[in-house]
């Protein structure tokens, strides 16, 4: 379950596989209706999936603080839409894509991040790690993971992908 880095066109690019016992539909829901992502994406969404729709992405509380800077809400764009088989878009700096594909009695969800900057690989990684988590307890009915992890996710993904995709500013 973990995430791999990879070069895909000149940038780093983190990769996660998920199984999920869900039909495609379901899936789907959870990753563009904004009241699903409400309840396990890293923020809130104010626009709408649809082919080249503006995005804006709104931090739910206080916002995160790197090197005792606030970092502000940030826009994006939807690259590609075909429901309930994919969806890109961008995310800040970042470009995410998900990829839908039946798989028996459920689905294969193929998640990457096109980061802008091979650093923040390592943190990035540990904080999607938790939000598929999220999506995947979501999508099961389940309790959320509890929070703490993240500090042991990161260590692991350092480790991983080595010291240059541990680069960026930790939260806090």
């Amino acid at each position: 379950m973990n995430a791999t880095l990879d070069i895909v066109n000149g940038r780093p690019t983190l990769r996660f596989e998920r199984r999920f016992a869900h039909s495609p539909e379901k899936v789907w829901k959870a990753i563009t209706d904004p009241a699903e992502l409400a309840h396990w994406f890293p923020q809130d969404l104010d626009g709408t999936f649809a082919p080249g729709a503006k995005l804006r992405f709104v931090f739910r509380g206080e916002p995160p603080v790197l090197d005792g800077e606030v970092i502000k809400d940030f826009t994006g764009e939807v690259l590609e839409i075909d429901p309930p088989r994919l969806i890109a878009y961008r995310w800040g700096e970042d470009i995410l894509r998900w990829t839908l594909t039946p798989d028996g009695d459920g689905c294969l969800l193929v998640f990457t991040d096109t980061v802008a900057d091979r650093g923040k690989a390592a943190r990035d990684g540990a904080g999607w790690h938790l939000c598929l988590e999220g999506l995947e307890s979501l999508l099961d009915g389940a309790a959320p993971p509890a929070d703490g992890q993240w500090k042991e996710l990161y260590q692991g993904y350092v480790q991983s992908f080595g010291p240059a995709a541990a680069t960026a500013s930790l939260p806090g």
